[in-house]
């Protein structure tokens, strides 16, 4: 007993070097099965996958600078909610002296507006006896009008997206050249507006969302 009456308990070499050991097993587990998951996605004991330490995990991050991505905007918000419509466009054989194997079909989008399509010809031998001319152009009475080439190609099928770079229509010349009659099926989504029957961008007055064989509206005039 000590001079204020309390007794002191000194603690041997084992015991101190046992409480040593069992502090380092602690920080070893701590380190091994906790910060290594939950900081580093390492897992060596693979506690962090048991007690999903692991899924706290992410990597650094690296802010991307949209304002050096090039031109245009990456994420655009729109007054319209997105559409979706299916065409289907039955054209005569290339040898058809009414022109009944070519047509124009486009839809009306605003500057900036986008469009997601794909489009495949059906019931053709041979993909380069159908021609298709991708593009759009204004429509501004009085104006002259600014026209905008995206690809023209021999083809049975195409897939792709539409950025407008201004307002007008946009789609599509298709010409079969073939011996026999086709069909054009056409996926279009996002944001557009379609163009009523023989309006500019529909002149021969196409229905969407119907079978082929009702596609086109009322004849056009004589």
């Amino acid at each position: 007993m000590n001079e204020q009456g309390h007794s002191s308990t000194k603690l041997s070499k084992g015991t101190l070097l046992a409480l040593t050991a069992g502090g380092l097993l602690v920080a070893t587990v701590v380190v091994f099965g906790a910060i290594l998951p939950a900081e580093f996605n390492q897992d060596p004991l693979g506690i962090g996958k048991a007690t999903g330490l692991s899924r706290l995990w992410a990597p650094p991050e690296v802010a991307f600078d949209t304002s050096k991505a090039g031109t245009g905007t990456l994420a655009r918000e729109y007054d319209m909610p997105f559409r979706t419509d299916t065409i289907e466009i039955p054209l005569r054989s290339g040898d058809d002296r009414t022109r009944g194997n070519e047509l124009e079909y486009k839809v009306r989008m605003k500057k900036d507006a986008t469009l997601i399509y794909e489009w495949t010809v059906t019931d053709i031998a041979n993909p380069e006896e159908f021609y298709y001319d991708f593009h759009g152009h204004t429509v501004q009475e009085g104006q002259a009008m600014t026209v905008a080439t995206y690809k023209q190609a021999t083809g049975a099928h195409a897939n792709g997206v539409l950025t407008a770079p201004f307002d007008g229509v946009h789609g599509w010349y298709l010409q079969n050249q073939s011996e026999g009659a086709v069909v054009v099926k056409i996926r279009l989504s996002g944001f557009y507006e379609l163009i009523e029957c023989c309006e500019v961008g529909n002149e021969a007055g196409i229905v969407a969302n119907v079978p082929a064989a009702e596609a086109f509206g009322p004849p056009l005039p004589q």
